[in-house]
């Protein structure tokens, strides 16, 4: 039930205060009565209280349209009441005493009560309403609301949630821009305007009405010219067009619009809501004054003829005649060329040819050893070849020619075939045509299975596998080698570096090997292998460096004692040890194990890699011996002064040791032709 009104109130008090009043109350009842709206006609208001003789009626004069009644002390209701008509009603009764003719009046005020018995409502079924696709975000559209009689708080719906609107909020259907708005992609949209009150007594009701809007295109786009591809970017539709073709003859003018390609030249507003006129002129590339442009239609026509061959390249202006600021751009590519005398011909009328596969070149039909050649000759160029034919067969996607070569492109049933080719000239679209007869013989069919199967495959995959274990195999074999050659390939190491350490105080000097040191040898097997029991080293007059090397002394028998002096003497420094030391020198190569020696090479072989040097006690002896021998007097001399021990020395060769450990022999005293030229396997 609504409250009743506070001022109301107050004036149905003040008005039953200054109401006359008696002093013997004949009559009584409440002054004031709710009464619920919608009631049953005859439904009693209230019971009024009189005195014995005493009767009721309405106070004069009586409204036609007063809804109640009295049936003796009640008042009753003649009407249905409703809330949203009347909400109160002051009865007038006067209680009128039979006995004596007393009169007192009584005041009822009858106050209806409200229900929820009315639905909320809208103005309108529909709404219509036209928006602009550049309006901003927040817009407001419009404002759609709806009443409620009854009084109650009414909450919105917009259905679909989002189509580019919302409402302000849940209570305030004020109708806003949500998101940026596209004439072309939803020029309309429809929307459901719900409306449903607040709860009244467990009873709600609602209501719906319909939002017509009409996108408004906005002049946001440029010209289009025509043909174009639209793509979009960040939002924004772009639409490509690549331009226009066309060629004209040297020195001929051509009469009315150029024809171009891929059509004529013309745009359209890119707001096709909007449709503004566009107007054409040739922008630049027309150095010549050759050509003009139709500023409404576009067709482009010739001034004058062209009288260089070439290529001309123009770019042609389109604004709309209403808004300047959207205009675009395009270029027109004309072509200068010779008239034409002669078109394309093909050599044959028909061309027969075989073909045994896709990929495969198609072969003469009667001799199919020879390739089926075609050829479209043009007596407008030299010797007939016209480089800008090309070939097209019709009849058959599954056909290409490549540089005069017909193919199969696809997989094709076996059997003949008839069709067409086609030689189109590029620069003037002259063409010429011949009848083509082709058979397929070997092709695969459509949905045939294919060559391999899986037995095929199975048995190559065995043989890879076989092929991988054999390269396995190789590959293990090649590491146990080079790991089996790591000794001999140590020592040479060894013998380099040894080699190496020898050179850092100054130039290479020979390395001299004397007996004396060769007793202290504690390693047989190897040389140079870096302990310091096995080498000490000593300075010389002759050479930089000199090396005792410790050898085991090799044992000779017979007259290998006697046939070498050489040897003997070299080997006198070893008494000091308190044993007998024999040579190491000898002829005889001695291959027992545990043994080293130097041997005397009896004959050298000219194709061995071996170098044989001989080293002089200084390096002025050695430039003397280089550029001239001694005199025959100075060897007597030398004799005549007696006996001197003769010592060999055995020096490494630089480039020798690291290819094979060669040795060179030297003897500062006796430059005799006794020399023998050794070797020292170590």
């Amino acid at each position: 039930m609504e409250a009743i009104h506070p001022g109301f109130t107050s004036f149905c008090w003040l008005l039953l205060i200054l109401l006359p009043t008696s002093d013997a109350q004949i009559c009584s009842a409440k002054s004031q009565v709710e009464f619920t709206e919608n009631n049953v006609v005859g439904a009693p208001v209230l019971e009024i209280t009189i005195e014995e003789n005493v009767i009721l009626g309405f106070k004069a004069p009586v409204s036609p349209d007063n809804p109640f009644s009295l049936e003796g002390t009640r008042l009753i209701a003649n009407r249905k009441l409703d809330y949203e008509t009347e909400r109160t009603y002051a009865v007038n009764i006067i209680c009128t005493k039979t006995t004596t003719g007393e009169e007192f009046p009584l005041t009822i005020i009858v106050l209806l009560v409200n229900l929820n018995d009315n639905l909320p409502l809208f103005d309108q079924d529909s709404y219509s309403v036209s928006v602009n696709e550049l309006s901003p975000v927040g817009t407001t559209v419009g404002r759609f609301a709806a009443t409620d009689l009854d009084g109650q708080q009414l909450s919105y719906s917009l259905t679909p949630e989002s189509k580019g609107f919302k409402l302000k909020s849940q209570t305030n259907p004020d109708l806003l821009v949500e998101m940026p708005l596209n004439y072309e992609k939803d020029p309309t949209v429809h929307l459901v305007l719900t409306a449903v009150e607040a709860p009244l007594g467990g009873v709600s009701h609602s209501a719906t009405t319909t939002i017509n809007l009409s996108i408004l295109d906005g002049d946001n786009r440029p010209p289009w010219f025509q043909p174009c591809s639209k793509y979009e970017v960040g939002g924004a539709v772009v639409c490509q067009n690549n331009g226009y073709s066309g060629r004209v003859v040297m020195n001929e003018r051509e009469p009315g619009a150029l024809p171009l390609d891929p059509g004529p030249l013309y745009a359209i507003d890119g707001d096709a809501g909007i449709g503004d006129e566009v107007a054409y002129s040739i922008l630049s590339g027309d150095n010549g004054n050759l050509f003009e442009i139709n500023p409404d239609s576009g067709n482009i026509t010739m001034k004058k003829a062209a009288d260089q061959l070439g290529t001309i390249g123009l770019t042609v202006l389109a604004v709309q005649k209403t808004n300047s600021y959207q205009f675009a751009t395009t270029s027109v590519t004309i072509s200068v060329q010779v008239k034409s005398l002669h078109q394309p011909e093909f050599q044959r009328l028909q061309y027969e040819g075989v073909v045994s596969g896709v990929g495969v070149m198609a072969t003469e039909l009667n001799t199919k050893d020879e390739p089926l050649r075609i050829l479209a000759t043009d007596d407008d160029y030299s010797g007939g070849i016209n480089p800008y034919i090309s070939y097209f067969v019709t009849g058959s996607s599954d056909f290409a020619i490549v540089g005069g070569y017909l193919f199969l492109t696809k997989a094709h049933a076996d059997g003949p075939l008839s069709l067409q080719l086609r030689a189109v000239d590029t620069t003037n679209n002259e063409e010429a045509s011949a009848s083509l007869f082709v058979e397929v013989i070997s092709a695969v069919a459509p949905g045939a299975p294919g060559a391999f199967g899986v037995v095929d495959m199975a048995a190559l995959g065995a043989t890879l596998a076989v092929l991988l274990l054999v390269c396995l195999a190789a590959i293990v074999a090649l590491v146990f080698r080079i790991r089996k050659a790591d000794a001999n390939g140590k020592k040479v190491f060894e013998a380099s570096v040894f080699q190496s350490s020898l050179g850092k105080g100054g130039p290479k000097g020979g390395i001299q090997f004397t007996n004396e040191a060769f007793q202290h040898d504690e390693d047989g097997d190897n040389l140079g292998s870096g302990s310091p029991a096995a080498t000490h080293f000593e300075e010389s007059d002759d050479l930089p460096v000199k090396s005792s090397v410790p050898l085991r002394s090799v044992p000779h028998g017979g007259g290998d004692d006697d046939d070498d002096d050489g040897s003997q003497a070299g080997s006198d420094s070893g008494d000091s040890v308190g044993k007998d030391v024999k040579p190491i020198l000898t002829k005889e190569r001695r291959v027992d194990d545990g043994y080293k020696s130097v041997w005397f090479k009896e004959d050298i072989d000219p194709d061995a890699k071996d170098e044989v040097v001989i080293i002089p006690d200084s390096e002025e002896e050695e430039e003397e011996d280089e550029d001239q021998k001694p005199p025959s007097g100075s060897r007597e001399e030398d004799e005549d002064e007696g006996p001197r021990v003769r010592t060999r020395r055995v020096g490494f060769n630089d480039t020798d040791l690291d290819s094979g450990l060669g040795v060179k022999m030297d003897d500062p005293e006796d430059d005799s032709e006794g020399d023998e030229d050794i070797n020292n396997y170590l």
